[in-house]
């Protein structure tokens, strides 16, 4: 650990952790969006992506062993098969096609709905359930192309989930569904044998679970006004950075 970050770059990384975390405590989803680029300085991305895998599959077992029975199970049965599938085919255009023009358009549609959540929409729209479709598989699909699809999640279960908390367990469960598929592979592939990733995700745990517990308290204290105001600017971040991603 000594050898990949000074202490200067070490205390860097923690406070990048302990801020992405409180964003996943407060919305289920987001820590590797803040957190990746700038672990990505100062480590190397086949080293960040599993080690964020790692440290988001704990989080969301925290709040799940916290919180679990609040969150709607019925919507993530539903989802689960779509997202598996999704994420199949995501794959398959990863490695048979350049998906450059995908990343453009998920993220105009990302900037799109969260500006007119924001400021347009007067009041809370009840998704039909047969919109589990679309988000399911699309989620699924930039997944596993870009690792983004849990914005996607995100505005489905808005529409379908009037309680703020039961919607943040929903999405975090779900995101750690997602993970702990990436986790299975990277295990499998013997990426989790290299003992300085393990070693880096035990020093992260401290700043993980503290981000965590602030953003669970601050969503407490939250209006589901506010709260929803706070989902929708993560997704408009998101979508910023996707297009962001395709012009550079």
């Amino acid at each position: 650990m000594v050898e990949l970050l000074s202490w200067t770059e070490l205390i860097i990384c923690l406070l990048t952790l302990f801020f992405a975390y409180i964003i996943f405590g407060m919305a289920g989803f987001g820590s590797a969006l803040i957190a990746g680029p700038v672990l990505a300085i100062y480590l190397p991305l086949p080293m960040v992506v599993p080690l964020l895998a790692l440290i988001d599959l704990s989080a969301a077992i925290v709040n799940m062993i916290r919180d679990g029975k609040k969150a709607e199970f019925k919507e993530i049965r539903y989802l689960i098969p779509l997202i598996i599938t999704g994420s199949l085919v995501g794959a398959f255009v990863l490695l048979t096609t350049r998906p450059d023009i995908l990343s453009l358009l998920l993220g105009l549609f990302a900037v799109f709905y969260a500006l007119y959540a924001l400021f347009w929409q007067k009041k809370s729209s009840h998704f039909s359930q047969y919109l589990v479709y679309p988000f399911g598989l699309i989620g699924g699909v930039f997944s596993a192309l870009f690792g983004s699809g849990g914005f996607l999640y995100a505005i489905y279960l808005s529409g379908r989930i009037e309680d703020k908390n039961s919607f943040r367990v929903t999405q975090t469960t779900l995101i750690g569904f997602s993970t702990l598929i990436r986790v299975i592979i990277f295990l499998f592939v013997g990426i989790y044998w290299q003992l300085d990733i393990l070693q880096l995700a035990i020093v992260f745990l401290p700043a993980m679970f503290a981000g965590v517990w602030i953003g669970r308290n601050l969503t407490l204290r939250m209006s589901k006004a506010r709260f929803m105001n706070v989902i929708y600017t993560i997704v408009l971040i998101s979508g910023s950075l996707l297009i962001y991603r395709y012009f550079s």
